[in-house]
């Protein structure tokens, strides 16, 4: 899932290739990817892309004054073509929910945009067109930006917390922009078991979190700092030391990544590093490590 240090790479990349371009047209393959009807889509073609933002893992195209906002959920990109087919796409099963026509800058085609696509068959990318991005709910509920909290502000939002840590650094609408990737990466970063209880935190394990917080996330940025769009997955698997790398050694202390398995999600840590040796019972339901 692209969270925030990806979404925050792909809105320096529209500001550097689409803001100052006309929108010409923006074809829908996808009808359950669009969410609102009032601005219509259609009401973008000829309006200038005057901006690009991110609200926690929002993306957010301000096309003269309507907003274009997409949340790419779990498996959804957003590529960079230089040229597009003038036909519209078909509606289908198909990968493309979106594709956006830009204006060329030279007076001859190819016109360049992008495509928002979304790989296998849940589909959860959403696309919003709006006068406000207040008015997208999500939006709405986000809580502080993770990039936004200093040490103090943390230790408030986590003593208000009652649930594990993995679930509260997770949680949209008390921080917002850390998915399941860097969740893990900041708690092994913080020598944290992802099922400690957020309000239990002692001074010192908060000092840690914090710092793991900035860190892992500033690191994360300056990977993604001048990347295309089509190398930014890539960049963000490199920098991982222990989300999606169950069975290698812990890069910290050659101990086996582990990992927990849920309904349709996973996590991964290090025993040694996170959970004083002890692994974490892998089944639903089970009684786990705090």
């Amino acid at each position: 899932m692209p969270e925030l240090p990806e979404v925050e790479a792909l809105v320096a990349f529209l500001r550097e290739n689409a803001v100052g371009r006309v929108l010409t047209r923006a074809d829908l393959a996808s009808v359950q990817a669009i969410k609102t009807f009032d601005p219509p889509l259609s009401s973008l073609g000829g309006l200038e892309i005057t901006g690009a933002s991110r609200h926690g893992k929002f993306l957010d195209l301000d096309v003269s004054g309507v907003h274009l906002v997409v949340h790419l959920a779990r498996a959804g990109w957003l590529h960079w073509r230089t040229g597009l087919p003038p036909a519209p796409p078909k509606p289908g099963k198909g990968p493309l929910a979106l594709r956006v026509h830009l204006a060329p800058l030279d007076p001859d085609p190819p016109a360049p945009g992008f495509d928002l696509t979304e790989q296998g068959t849940r589909k959860g990318l959403a696309v919003y067109v709006v006068r406000s991005p207040s008015e997208v709910p999500g939006i709405a509920r986000l809580g502080p930006d993770a990039l936004e909290v200093d040490r103090e502000g943390l230790a408030a939002l986590m003593g208000s917390r009652s649930g594990q840590l993995k679930g509260a650094l997770t949680d949209q609408t008390l921080i917002a922009g850390i998915g399941n990737a860097y969740s893990d990466e900041i708690l092994h970063a913080a020598r944290l078991s992802p099922f400690k209880m957020a309000d239990k935190l002692t001074e010192d394990e908060l000092v840690r979190l914090f710092d793991a917080m900035r860190a892992t996330l500033a690191d994360a940025l300056e990977r993604q700092r001048g990347q295309k769009a089509a190398t930014m997955k890539g960049e963000k698997r490199s920098g991982l030391q222990v989300h999606a790398r169950t069975g290698l050694p812990c890069p910290v202390c050659g101990d086996t990544v582990r990992e927990v398995s849920f309904a349709d999600t996973s996590l991964q840590y290090c025993p040694t590093c996170q959970t004083g040796g002890k692994a974490l019972a892998d089944r639903r339901m089970s009684k786990l490590l705090r």
